[in-house]
């Protein structure tokens, strides 16, 4: 990936026109002979087309060189570092950083209650195919969108013949939590991923979020609950029944019958061509305008525009 003289460098690939997700388990991820590789235990490399990927997972198996972040950096593929399966995250790497035209924006309709209002209710109006109920504060909103994820969650429960006690799991402790909830937590940590993805590539902050707040990754959340159910949830389910049920291949690797479902699952249904412009249009719902850049501001990291013909890169 060093610049030729005379050519310019290639500009990163789109985010809807990669591979979604990746997770790395055990060895060292490094750069060998300008390549993107893991060497496991016994010397053994493992190209990774880090240039084509959204997100990348590194878990605590994994260990990661200076040379390799940069790298990563450089493509815009995004680095988090996560717990086992991905049930806890640690820290995340910018895939581009947030740009302050957009970031100003997004804080302004934050701190603007009926802006902040008008950005949840379209995200009840997109997640769930039906307009929020009128006259209701975020906080209420909030606590129906709960009661109608907990049914939800008990009518996939029945018909995938899962025992579902609820949704109950601790982030510290991977093992405490049942195999339902297990499957669950590793679906939502690939969504999790690719929208939080999205979020940096786009310019804006993964804190500041409408109806999540006070976490790292408020927005983030908002983002992926729009297409929780669509994707990844579902998956979730049928991998935990049929493991219940003793079916292979889920029996014998659950987590990892997750991970491969929601990838497929992703393909799929191009959710990574969604993820930008359904974000642009749950905070045009705000009503507020948004701020012009400024001459000094720096372009969009990783531009939703194709970087040349099919199967060319710059």
């Amino acid at each position: 990936m060093a610049a030729i003289p005379g050519i310019a460098p290639p500009r990163p690939i789109p985010i809807k026109d990669r591979a979604s997700i990746l997770f790395i388990e055990k060895g060292q991820v490094d750069v060998l002979d300008g390549a993107f590789v893991v060497v496991d235990r016994n010397g053994v490399r493992t190209h990774i087309p880090v240039g084509g990927l959204a997100c990348l997972m590194l878990e605590p198996g994994a260990r990661i060189s200076h040379a390799a972040v940069a790298l990563a950096a450089r493509v815009g593929c995004l680095l988090v570092w996560v717990g086992e399966a991905g049930v806890r995250l640690y820290s995340a790497g910018q895939p581009g950083g947030a740009r302050a035209d957009r970031l100003l924006h997004q804080a302004r309709l934050a701190l603007d209650p009926d802006a902040r209002l008008n950005v949840v209710r379209k995200m009840y109006d997109m997640r769930f195919g039906e307009p929020a109920p009128q006259r209701r504060s975020v906080d209420q909103l909030r606590g129906i969108e709960g009661a109608r994820v907990k049914r939800l969650y008990e009518v996939m429960a029945r018909q995938h013949g899962v025992k579902w006690k609820g949704r109950r799991y601790d982030p510290g402790d991977w093992n405490a939590a049942d195999l339902p909830n297990r499957c669950l937590s590793q679906a939502t940590a690939c969504l999790y991923g690719l929208a939080e993805a999205a979020v940096l590539a786009a310019g804006y902050a993964p804190a500041i979020g409408f109806l999540h707040t006070g976490k790292p990754q408020s927005f983030v959340y908002d983002v992926a609950d729009v297409f929780k159910f669509e994707t990844v949830v579902p998956i979730a389910f049928r991998v935990a029944g049929e493991a219940q049920r003793g079916k292979q291949p889920a029996a014998g690797d659950p987590v990892g019958e997750v991970r491969r479902g929601c990838r497929d699952k992703f393909r799929k249904t191009g959710v990574l061509n969604r993820l930008i412009p359904s974000m642009e249009e749950m905070l045009a719902a705000g009503g507020l305008k948004p701020p012009p850049a400024t001459e000094e501001a720096q372009p969009i990291a990783i531009s939703e525009e194709p970087s040349g013909d099919v199967g060319h890169r710059g």
